[in-house]
């Protein structure tokens, strides 16, 4: 799927930010991004790729939309990779800011709408997750679980390559500790953010076989 001189844009919260914005000398920041271009040049050095990484620390989804036409559309991306959501979950129980899951999916859908109207990228959507580290994160399930079911219709209904994080870091939690995944529940530890990469190279590199 991916292709000589193609452009795969990031987008996301902290966890695709992951200090894109205060290192300067990491535009790809920390995290998965930067693992996933610097894998994918090393299995595919012949090919030409742009990464971008435009995760920004704290964004919901309503911050992707205020900033879609400057980070996405004129990026003019030939993929496009979304995590968002679990900012969504967290302010309802941090701030007493809910976003519905009715509001969640009414305007990812209208990003996803102007990606399919404005561009030819091909979408890659992962799944937003949390672990039961601490305890209280037990309790954003009833608020995560219906979001998640939202990001698997819109994968179905814009064709889209679906990374099933949620479901990739429960496993791996029955393997290794929780917080060796992600000490908060929520930010990964180089291992779960190797977890995220291996993933999305696995599924869209397959996809493209």
């Amino acid at each position: 799927m991916i292709k000589n001189n193609m452009t795969v844009l990031f987008q996301g919260d902290s966890i695709t930010d992951c200090g894109r914005l205060e290192d300067e000398y990491t535009e790809m920041g920390n995290g998965y991004a930067n693992q996933i271009a610097s894998d994918f040049t090393a299995r595919y050095p012949h090919l030409n790729v742009k990464f971008i990484n435009r995760g920004i620390s704290g964004n919901r989804v309503c911050d992707l939309a205020d900033r879609w036409t400057q980070d996405c559309i004129d990026l003019k991306p030939d993929v496009l990779s979304i995590l968002i959501g679990i900012n969504d979950v967290w302010r309802r129980f941090d701030s007493n800011d809910p976003t519905s899951v009715e509001d969640y999916e009414r305007v990812y859908r209208d990003i996803l709408l102007r990606v399919k109207n404005e561009t030819k990228a091909k979408l890659v959507l992962c799944e937003p997750f949390v672990l039961p580290v601490p305890q209280d994160r037990v309790n954003w399930r009833v608020d995560l679980d219906p979001k998640i079911q939202a990001v698997r219709k819109l994968a179905r209904e814009f064709n889209a390559i679906y990374i099933p994080l949620d479901g990739i870091f429960a496993a791996a939690s029955t393997l290794k500790s929780c917080d060796a995944w992600a000490g908060d529940g929520v930010h990964p530890s180089q291992a779960g953010h190797a977890l995220i990469a291996n993933a999305w190279l696995n599924a869209v590199c397959k996809a493209a076989d």
